[in-house]
């Protein structure tokens, strides 16, 4: 299998932890009947000549077309992985052509902007239309862009559109990650927008280890924090990889520190500390999270472990690419990351040494009580509509399709394929509206392990049966199927939704509490603040005095930290 440069490796792994599939097979089950999304299979819809469509029982079909047919626009901010086939594109595509032929309805682009990233290209172009009021009807924002409009009183209240036409698979998946995520779009008790949902518990922390180190070693898995420093100290100091040098670490750190692969924000989960995150203290008032007294002790125990040689020293230059390629070479046997690791950096290790075996662990704490990880609001994008818009409720309509052809009892492999992943393209990123199940990936996990110990496969879904797949040309042998290991290792019986379904089934996820758009201070002060954090605790890792910290809980404060909190209190204070 051809080897991908580091930046292609790391947006592969991107559109994975989205996806997590490639192409599914043409063949398929035989289509389900339609329950068009609304869990009503026997009442057929019936045309009420007005544009949309009732069931026999008098009930709107959320997936009803308009007829005659009408024209929406909007806006879209694409990056550099949207590919084409042939003579397609952001406006001639599978998505398009059946939004016409199975909604009646034409999507038509005001503009088209590549850079999707915060501050990016997409960020700047959709500020300069707020600013000018130069929008179209249907308007994809971020939090702070959707606050903005709110203050600006030119949005429709989405709250009864929301419950009269989102299908109830859609409001499932809508609240499946919490209540957070439409509460974050309610502004004064009305839904403003429509959030374009993800998956926290996706991004929750866990440790990942050289399992067969720890075999050789004659090591005990990671029950305590503890265990973690024995296995460190074992990893750098016995020779694990047997080559008889003194070349391997027990910890891999990134310069950025945070993050889902080789950050510190799972180590100081194991000390009670949650860095870059707004936890509530014994008053009841959120207080920012990476100022707290947790956070010295754990910095202490990291600075200990740099002077004992059990960090790469040269951590503090490397970003997560280069310390990818030092994990890829098989010199380090353990960091705390997130679920997808298998597919970037692991599969390289796998590929590089067919011998080594990761294994996926839940958080652990120097003391009695569970390490609990605490994840951040999974919404990128609000769909936010136009006063006096005409068919606003065509937003809820394309959602309610997209949900249904991709996870939907009446979904089909060629349907799913023909709109997710055929020829390669994803092509789920062309419709203009969507939202994401949150136990996507969890579901995957359940679905494929109840499979493999029964036997029976026809349950899963097209995602499912792709993703079985690829975990099975792993285990037959087939030559080049290292992707399969990483599937494996995140879906299989064994693999790190094994650690998320047990965060999830008793219950251990903690959220962010502080879920709002930015502050003003915020805007003006964070990214400064933020730097500073990450200088300060590099510094101190690397031998810097610990008193040092206390200096950077003062500064914090004075530089625009303490009018930040008092701004999430007041945010805080709103909401209850």
């Amino acid at each position: 299998m051809r080897q991908l440069s580091t930046k292609k490796r790391v947006a592969a792994a991107i559109a994975s932890l989205m996806l997590i599939v490639s192409a599914c097979s043409s063949g398929g089950d035989k289509p389900a009947p339609a329950d068009n999304g609304n869990g009503n299979e026997k009442n057929a819809p019936v045309n009420t000549g007005a544009g949309e469509k009732e069931t026999a029982g008098g009930e709107i079909d959320p997936l009803g077309k308009y007829d005659p047919p009408i024209e929406i626009t909007t806006v879209r901010i694409i990056n550099d992985t949207y590919r084409f086939a042939e003579g397609e594109s952001i406006d001639n595509n599978a998505w398009t052509r059946t939004l016409k032929d199975k909604l009646g309805i034409t999507v038509k682009n005001k503009w088209v902007v590549s850079g999707d990233g915060p501050g990016g290209q997409g960020e700047q172009k959709m500020n300069v239309s707020i600013a000018s009021g130069d929008l179209p009807d249907f308007i994809p924002v971020n939090a702070r862009q959707l606050q903005q409009l709110v203050e600006a009183d030119m949005l429709m209240d989405m709250t009864e559109i929301y419950e009269k036409y989102a299908a109830p698979f859609t409001k499932e998946i809508m609240n499946q990650d919490g209540p957070n995520a439409l509460a974050s779009a309610t502004f004064d008790g009305k839904l403003m927008a429509i959030p374009n949902t993800g998956s926290s518990m996706d991004g929750a922390g866990m440790i990942w280890v050289r399992s067969d180190w720890l075999q050789k070693l004659n090591l005990p898995e990671p029950k305590t924090m503890d265990d973690v420093f024995a296995i460190s100290e074992a990893f750098t100091t016995k020779d694990p990889d047997g080559n008889g040098q003194a070349d391997t670490i027990g910890l891999s750190l990134n310069k950025d520190l945070y993050g889902g692969y080789a950050g510190i924000d799972g180590f100081m989960i194991g000390y009670h500390g949650y860095p870059q995150q707004w936890i509530k203290d014994n008053s009841g008032k959120l207080v920012y999270g990476s100022i707290q007294p947790e956070i010295k002790t754990a910095l202490a125990k990291l600075q200990d472990l740099y002077k004992k040689g059990q960090i790469d020293r040269e951590f503090g230059v490397k970003d997560g690419g280069k310390a990818a390629e030092f994990a890829a070479s098989g010199r380090v046997g353990m960091h705390f990351g997130s679920m997808s690791n298998p597919l970037w950096p692991l599969v390289d290790n796998k590929r590089n040494d067919k011998n080594a075996q990761w294994q996926s662990y839940p958080l652990v704490s120097v003391d009695g009580q569970p390490a609990q990880p605490r994840t951040n609001l999974a919404v990128g994008t609000y769909y936010a509509v136009l006063k006096d818009t005409k068919n606003p409720e065509a937003v809820m309509k394309i959602i309610n399709l997209f949900i249904e052809t991709g996870w939907g009892k009446s979904t089909t492999a060629e349907n799913y394929a023909e709109h997710f992943t055929k020829d390669g393209f994803e092509r789920h990123k062309y419709i203009p509206f969507q939202a994401w199940p949150s136990r996507k990936n969890l579901d995957i996990h359940l679905h494929i392990t109840e499979a493999m110990e029964t036997g029976d496969f026809s349950k899963l879904n097209p995602e499912e049966q792709d993703n079985y797949k690829q975990i099975n040309e792993f285990l037959q042998g087939k030559e080049g199927s290292e992707l399969g290991w990483g599937y494996e290792r995140i879906f299989g019986k064994d693999g790190s939704f094994k650690t998320i379904n047990q965060y999830v089934s008793n219950d251990m996820l903690l959220a962010n509490e502080f879920y709002g758009a930015p502050t003003p201070t915020m805007v003006e002060k964070d990214s400064t603040l933020k730097k500073m954090e990450l200088e300060v605790f590099s510094k101190i890792i690397m031998g810097a005095p610990l008193d040092t910290f206390d200096k950077f809980v003062s500064d914090w404060g004075k530089l625009g930290g303490d009018a930040i909190t008092e701004e999430v209190n007041a945010w805080y204070a709103e909401r209850q």
